[in-house]
């Protein structure tokens, strides 16, 4: 692949095989932006779990504390009174059958989030084969699923995300945006790092954290070193 001259002058600050500090790593993938929009840091981290045994899943939400920098268009599922609640917490679309009609019938997805009161999970069951794959489908454990469908919108809303093991044992999550400067990009990296040790299941035998890389949307990646990880 063929990279452009900003992505090569990028990438020449940053030493391929070197480990850095998780301070020096942050610095480095904000100053490494190459785009002239606001480009989004993202984190990728390799854990030591097998994530085909369930003994081995790690998966949590944690609110960053200075956002994700993106607008959350959230969609509740709901009755009755929890139908307000969310309304007034600002949630773009609240309902219930209509909308698992308009989404298998209509492919509507314009939403980032999902949020279901606990007794919608029986109507929210049929949209696995359209959630699930984008990793939408609401969870207790995500507290996407929940009786206080305000709370969870208000922190969906203030940027809270979701972080799940991929096929490959890979945590992939945004962390901001490079507009942010590295102190907040940092914070919100120390915090979602934070979760993610404390999510260690009991099951995961040696070395937790096997790799752990920064990089903004379009430029290059910042190897840290995870035994700096916790």
């Amino acid at each position: 692949m063929k990279h452009g001259k900003k992505y090569v002058d990028s990438a020449k600050k940053i030493e391929k095989a070197k480990l850095y500090d998780p301070a020096e790593a942050v610095a480095l993938a904000v100053e490494s932006k190459t785009a002239k929009f606001d480009e989004t840091v993202e984190v990728h981290v390799r854990l030591g779990v097998d994530s085909r045994h369930a003994d081995q899943q790690v998966r949590g939400a944690v609110v960053l504390p200075n956002g994700t920098g993106k607008k959350v268009r959230v969609l509740v599922f709901a009755k009755g009174d929890a139908v307000k609640a969310a309304e007034e917490a600002g949630a773009e679309y609240v309902g219930a059958e209509e909308y698992v009609a308009k989404i298998q019938n209509e492919g509507f997805m314009d939403f980032d989030v999902v949020i279901a009161t606990p007794d919608m999970m029986g109507v929210i069951g049929r949209l696995g084969k359209f959630l699930g794959p984008r990793g939408l489908m609401p969870s207790p454990k995500a507290g996407t699923v929940t009786p206080d469908v305000a709370k969870a919108v208000t922190e969906a809303k203030a940027g809270k995300i979701e972080y799940r093991l991929d096929k490959t044992n890979i945590i992939h999550c945004p962390i901001g945006k490079v507009s942010f400067g590295k102190e907040k990009v940092q914070e919100n990296f120390d915090t979602l790092l934070s979760a993610i040790v404390k999510a260690k299941p009991a099951a995961a035998k040696g070395q937790y954290i096997k790799s752990c890389v920064l990089a903004t949307t379009m430029g290059p990646g910042v190897r840290v070193n995870p035994s700096k990880l916790g």
